[in-house]
């Protein structure tokens, strides 16, 4: 098939811009005074301004005209994240960045100078949002002039003040404030994974969900306490938490995901399994990441054990076409490998997958691992209408294709002038090293 093996380059004003900064860059520093610096550091200041005004320019644009669909995706939200490696509050900022400069065209034309930081943009939108703009202009507010007033007091000499000058501008056009809302509605718990696989919680509960989460903990945490326990108030309740996880996994109790119950899932070689000393020994978990094979063999201590021959290609060896449904260790096998939705761009976990066969069981395809995908359900349904995928086992990547034959690509750096980039990437270590060395 077909297809160009890297974006298409920035259009040439872009690319200019590129390569002057490319430039800028490369300039040496060691002899600047501090004068100097800091003038560099202001004009910089403004170019990263005019970088985020255009973006978000650009993207509102995009997201008018549904852009991202050329890519298969729903919205520029999605594609910031999976196309230039944007996280998700980053790409709503950019996205809500664009549509509050076009509803204050004041603003817009000052940010289009580079007086505005995305910082400033984004303390405009909280307090002056789309409802409260909408209000405005029902209620015939002069809304121009509020426009002013806040790019008056950005690019005048209190900008510090903004907070509470659009605040003032929000109570004038909606005295009443936001109507009442079910406290619920506030709830929010997100789990940020780091390179080693640990986890960062960060959330919010109303009154009553936090009364309940508490007293669960707390009799957790309680229960287990012994003397001579020296472990911190916030050691207990964490403790507590995947202790709460532990008695409902193995309770059974919660929904199936998918036709597989919710599970701990590591893969590890059978010989380092055996191994008491675990030395050098790695395991990878059902998220992809690789920890210690003792965190395999603890966990094991109380579970149920799959045993899985693997073929010569270090592959499940696959059930042929008397199956049609992909069977549970087939599917575990392709989460493992997969990680999620393997579209290009596409970050949906595992759990919200269909197991998709790239050659259809109805056209005499198997139900292997190697026949295999996983497919979010929107995805799932774009390759079933022209959209393709492929496994590429030289580079050992997914590669997705649109129905006119070319190649979804991501990444934001792209070479101004069409060559190559060098390639940035590391090759991954080895996941089991049996050498000895």
């Amino acid at each position: 098939m077909a297809a160009a093996r890297r974006p298409e380059p920035p259009p040439d004003d872009v690319a200019a811009v590129i390569d002057a900064l490319l430039v800028a860059a490369g300039a040496e520093l060691g002899g600047a005074s501090s004068a100097q610096l800091l003038d560099r550091a202001r004009g910089l200041t403004r170019v990263q301004n005019l970088v985020t005004a255009e973006l978000a320019r650009v993207v509102a644009r995009a997201e008018t005209h549904e852009a991202a669909a050329a890519d298969g995706l729903t919205g520029m939200r999605p594609w910031l994240r999976g196309h230039v490696g944007a996280t998700g509050p980053e790409a709503a900022a950019v996205l809500a960045a664009g549509r509050l400069l076009e509803r204050m065209p004041v603003l817009g034309a000052a940010a289009a100078a580079g007086a505005v930081t995305a910082g400033q943009l984004g303390v405009v939108g909280r307090i002056l949002t789309e409802d409260v703009w909408a209000t405005g202009a029902a209620a015939g507010v002069d809304l121009a002039a509020m426009d002013q007033v806040v790019t008056d007091t950005i690019t005048g000499d209190h900008p510090r003040t903004l907070p509470q000058v659009c605040q003032r501008i929000a109570d004038t056009i909606d005295p009443d404030g936001p109507p009442p809302v079910d406290p619920t509605e506030g709830r929010f718990l997100r789990i940020t994974r780091r390179a080693d696989g640990s986890r960062t919680l960060r959330g919010s509960l109303d009154a009553a969900g936090g009364e309940k989460v508490e007293a669960a903990l707390e009799a957790i945490a309680a229960a287990g306490r012994c003397e001579g326990d020296l472990r911190t108030r916030d050691q207990r309740s964490a403790d507590a938490l995947v202790q709460l996880a532990d008695l409902h996994l193995a309770l059974g109790d919660l929904p199936v995901l998918r036709k597989v119950r919710p599970q701990l899932t590591a893969l590890i070689h059978l010989e380092d399994f055996l191994d008491p000393t675990g030395a050098a020994a790695a395991t990878t978990l059902g998220s992809g990441v690789t920890v210690s094979s003792l965190v395999a063999r603890q966990a094991a201590c109380d579970a149920d054990i799959a045993r899985i021959v693997l073929g010569p290609d270090s592959l499940p060896v696959d059930v042929g076409r008397a199956q049609r449904l992909v069977p549970a260790h087939i599917r575990r096998a392709a989460e493992v490998r997969d990680g999620g939705c393997v579209f290009t761009g596409c970050h949906n976990p595992a759990w919200m997958c269909d197991a998709h066969h790239l050659v259809h069981w109805i056209d005499g395809g198997a139900t292997s691992l190697e026949n295999t995908a996983l497919l979010c359900e929107r995805h799932h349904t774009q390759v079933h209408h022209g959209f393709t995928i492929e496994f590429d086992h030289d580079q050992g990547r997914w590669r997705t294709f649109r129905p006119d034959g070319t190649e979804i690509l991501i990444g934001p750096l792209t070479d101004t002038r069409g060559d190559p980039l060098p390639d940035l990437r590391t090759a991954d270590p080895p996941l089991f090293d049996h050498t000895g060395g």
